[in-house]
């Protein structure tokens, strides 16, 4: 597929502290090219969640209004949204389906059917069901198959994991996006996205966990033998420490930012105990020193709250150091804290290591991408490619089943009969005649055709691109 059949793809993050419009297309290498990118600060949204649809609205318009500045030319209607909170929940699976035509090899409509089939799971009353992603195949009494299509058998199955939400959570987002002019083309779960982005398939060969520390919640996502094994949506961020901070030393919160940005570190033993942060006082009042290391026992203290979870999740699974050759990868915008890489390995046992989005990017990205604070939005454009190519794969799939109808095909000895009758016509009518009849007969042919594609792609038609 030529660069210039590439569709222009919009990822939105919408976080607790801010929200990020990224857009980019894919070059002839696969790589990301980054067409716009605007960001703003958020302000109605918490711990993932969108409690001010208004003030969602105006960032969520002010991130697009600088993403267009950035390439006027840019028109962007439809995007794809990352969701958080912990509100979301996983739940596993099995389904499988007898096959219709076990005569030939299995189709990618087929096993598209296959996963649709998984969205009529019972779940509890409120949820709303967001991903259903396929683990281990299975064929007839093969297991562990990779790749089902082109293989062939008579049933087909799969475990599933079936990621859900608050429906009210999801109806917020989506309304927030909506009244900004904009469609939602998909609900990604964020820790999916940054996974996309920091990820390599050695990685995924491996096992790892990745661990998204946002503003508002940390994701977590585990990968073993080159597939998802679980997801968890820890609700502590670097907003948490930021609250923290100002309660712990008595400073107000831009003040407690600035410090943990600056001067923070997750390991209080690292911190120069001779240092001091010398804070204005408010309204003639005297200044205020605070130590850099009782800041820094502050900021590990929540931040070894986080990383056991992460053990107590890895642990439910039974995925340990032994396991996760990959070991941790840190991103999000929390990952860039000092010495914060050897608290993760001492509190975990695992290798761990900070990952940036910049490994599916082409060369010619600005510097401020390469922040880890943009992985959920690569990923979201990574994510919408994959469905773009698993769309077109399940199109040209249903395409080779489109027949043209043999009544249509009108042999050259009928037109042979039929052009005495015509010899006292015009060369001119002739044409026009000619023209006509060709055109009634290619309207009668799309008819059939456009039926044929109604019925095949009646339950899907709406997630295939034009």
């Amino acid at each position: 597929m030529s660069q210039n059949d590439s569709p222009i793809i919009v990822g939105l993050d919408i976080g607790t502290t801010k929200i990020a419009a990224i857009a980019g297309r894919k070059n002839e290498f696969g790589k990301l090219e980054i067409l716009g990118f605007g960001r703003a600060n958020s302000n109605g949204v918490q711990h993932g969640q969108v409690l001010n649809i208004d003030q969602t609205i105006k960032a969520i318009q002010q991130a697009l209004e600088n993403c267009q500045k950035s390439n006027p030319g840019l028109d962007i209607n439809e995007v794809y949204v990352g969701i958080a909170g912990h509100h979301i929940k996983s739940l596993q699976t099995r389904g499988d389906m007898v096959r219709q035509d076990a005569e030939n090899e299995i189709q990618a409509w087929e096993i598209e059917q296959l996963i649709n089939n998984q969205k009529k799971t019972f779940i509890p009353a409120g949820d709303q069901i967001i991903d259903v992603i396929p683990q281990e195949f299975y064929v007839d009494n093969n297991p562990n198959v990779k790749e089902p299509v082109g293989v062939n058998g008579v049933k087909v199955g799969a475990n599933f994991l079936i990621l859900t939400g608050d429906r009210n959570a999801i109806r917020n987002i989506n309304r927030s996006v909506e009244r900004s002019g904009l469609r939602t083309k998909d609900l990604v779960l964020q820790p999916l996205a940054s996974a996309s982005a920091v990820m390599s398939d050695v990685d995924l060969e491996a096992g790892v966990a990745i661990l998204d520390i946002g503003g508002g919640t940390s994701d977590l996502a585990v990968f073993y033998d080159g597939i998802l094994k679980h997801t968890a949506v820890i609700p502590f961020g670097g907003e948490n420490i930021t609250h923290d901070i100002r309660l712990g030393l008595g400073v107000l919160k831009s003040q407690a930012e600035a410090m943990k940005v600056q001067f923070g570190s997750a390991l209080a033993n690292e911190a120069n105990s001779n240092q001091y942060i010398t804070i204005p006082g408010l309204k003639g009042m005297p200044a205020k020193e605070i130590s850099v290391k009782s800041l820094a026992g502050i900021i590990q203290a929540r931040m070894s709250e986080i990383l056991d979870f992460v053990t107590y999740h890895l642990k439910q699974v039974g995925l340990d150091s032994r396991l996760l050759n990959g070991g941790i990868i840190l991103t999000g915008g929390g990952s860039q804290l000092k010495h914060l890489i050897q608290l993760t390995e001492y509190t975990t046992g695992l290798n761990a290591r900070v990952g940036l989005p910049n490994e599916h990017l082409a060369p010619n990205h600005i510097d401020e991408l390469k922040k880890p604070m943009y992985s959920t939005c690569i990923g979201l454009i990574l994510k919408g490619y994959n469905d773009y190519e698993q769309n077109y794969k399940v199109f040209e799939s249903n395409f080779k089943k489109v027949e043209v109808p043999k009544e249509l095909t009108i042999p050259a000895a009928q037109f042979a009969q039929q052009a005495p009758q015509k010899t006292k016509v015009s060369q001119t009518a002739e044409t026009e005649i000619s023209a006509k009849v060709i055109a009634e007969r290619k309207s009668k042919f799309w008819d059939r055709f456009k039926t044929n594609l109604i019925e095949i792609f009646s339950e899907d038609d709406d997630k295939l691109l034009k």
